[in-house]
């Protein structure tokens, strides 16, 4: 019981238990050991921290570019310097295996880093007039108080996606990290503590989604809200914004195709098929969630990528397996109920297909492949799961009818040689990302950005920027 801490939220500069003495435990995935304990914040801590982020923000807007930027790149430097601590809390709550949970801390640190690269870049534009001795200026603003709700698959990297932009803009944040893995946006507000960042300027809170979540998105000081989540969650929240008309940033689900067609090299297109189903226990968001392959090499690939599953390692997180468990008993049994559906349609299991026999405590999966029908629900429903379903087609075409057969729009997949068809797929795949001969990973000058029902606006790059500002147009009249 040593090893269980208690944690606090973090409010005005302070950390505090809030108006509750309740606490909800934190559980390891891997073990289902309680590894610590958070307060169940409340509707009045949810409104605090609100109040003490538009408090603070005049003066953080007003401090130059280049001050707050060297304040985030401080904060990136500090979370690069205690990667092995964090990557240990990233493991302990969300499962995923250690080097893995070290790269997630350096995409945190990179998408502060990025920010506050950002943050002397702020553009401004100088028009002419209709009018004369007159210019027509557009200037970029802060939109005041935004607040940030995070997913569980990405705990840490999500707090740094949006807090760095945020705050480069001259924003401030209400952090809320998902109920099962809230203690990684807590040990960023540490970090910024003890770096010295303003009262109010960061605060990060927990309790649940369902009741502080709603209210951090129906306050009116609230004026800006970025969330990745599910669709489910993303349909509340543009629900319940809209009594206050809320500008929002909604990074949801994702159903990516990933399409091998016959002129493909196929060793590189199995090995990123292993990364980009695998990766976090296929907990990402743009993970190759359905496979097409080109009947000339459905063979050869299937063979190749059953066996390359087999090789695949599960073991305790902090020894470095391929891959950990899912990140909860839900999760779990929601996979093990889209697969034993499967098979009663007449879906083929290659490989995997169950829980493996050598745990006894955790929520853990064997990676599986499997051949399925267009119309099997592993081909239209998000799994976000080690599970990859795969279906053989007969040409181009038809690849590009079935990658778009879904609400979903976030990522997909092309492996050919053939221009032509790169080109075509650019203009008929309906998806903000597609990744052509590679495996997945945005990168943070890019524009990681959902199409469909995979989301409003988007993250990253200076269009991800541009999203956190607010355009004033100003007509000034010297005469």
């Amino acid at each position: 019981m040593s090893d269980i801490r208690n944690y606090q939220m973090y409010i005005n500069g302070k950390f505090t238990q809030g108006y509750s003495s309740e606490m909800v435990g934190v559980e390891n995935p891997a073990d289902e050991s309680l590894i610590a304990y958070v307060p169940a914040g409340s509707v009045e801590d949810a409104n605090d921290a609100l109040q003490a982020a538009r408090n603070a923000q005049p003066d953080w807007a007003a401090l130059t570019a280049i001050e707050r930027g060297n304040m985030l790149q401080s904060l990136a430097n500090s979370i690069l310097a205690q990667t092995d601590h964090l990557a240990n809390i990233v493991v302990k709550e969300q499962g995923k295996p250690f080097d893995q949970a070290c790269g997630e801390i350096a995409a945190t640190a990179m998408f502060i880093e990025y920010a506050a690269q950002q943050a002397r870049r702020i553009k401004g534009e100088l028009l002419p007039s209709d009018y004369p001795n007159e210019d027509v200026w557009i200037r970029r603003a802060p939109y005041g108080v935004v607040v940030g709700l995070t997913a569980w698959n990405y705990p840490s990297a999500l707090a740094g996606r949006k807090l760095g932009p945020a705050l480069a803009a001259g924003n401030t944040i209400v952090l809320k990290g998902h109920d099962i893995t809230p203690l990684s946006g807590l040990e960023i507000a540490r970090i910024a503590d003890d770096l010295g960042f303003p009262d109010g300027v960061i605060n990060v809170i927990t309790g649940d989604g369902r009741n502080v979540g709603e209210a951090l998105v129906k306050s009116p000081m609230t004026d800006m809200l970025s969330m990745t989540g599910s669709v489910r969650a993303g349909r509340e929240i543009y629900s319940a914004g809209a009594e206050n008309l809320k500008v929002l940033r909604l990074e949801l689900g994702g159903k990516a195709p990933f399409i091998v067609m016959e002129d493909a090299d196929v060793d590189k297109a199995v090995e990123a098929a292993i990364t980009s189903r695998f990766t976090n226990c296929g907990q990402i968001c743009t993970c190759a969630e359905r496979i097409y392959l080109h009947r000339d090499i459905a063979q050869e690939f299937i063979g190749n990528f059953v066996e390359a599953t087999r090789a695949l390692t599960l073991a305790d997180p902090m020894t470095n397996p391929n891959m950990g468990p899912k990140v909860s008993r839900p999760e779990l049994e929601k996979i093990e109920q889209m697969v034993n559906e499967a098979k009663q349609e007449g879906a083929e299991v290659l490989v995997g297909g169950k829980r493996p026999e050598s745990f006894d405590k955790g929520y853990w999966y064997e990676p599986t492949v499997m051949l399925a029908s267009k119309e099997s629900a592993l081909m239209k429903q998000e799994i976000f799961g080690p599970v990859a379903p795969i279906n053989v087609i007969d040409d181009f075409d038809e690849a590009l009818a079935e990658a778009n057969s879904t609400d979903y729009g976030l990522s997909s997949y092309l492996f050919t040689h053939d221009l032509k068809r790169v080109m075509k797929a650019a203009s008929t795949l309906q998806f903000g990302e597609v990744y052509v001969n590679r495996h997945c990973g945005e990168l943070v000058q890019g524009f990681h950005t959902g199409w469909k029902h995979s989301g409003l606006g988007g993250e990253d790059g200076e269009h991800g920027f541009e999203g956190y500002m607010q355009k004033q147009t100003m007509y000034v009249n010297w005469q």
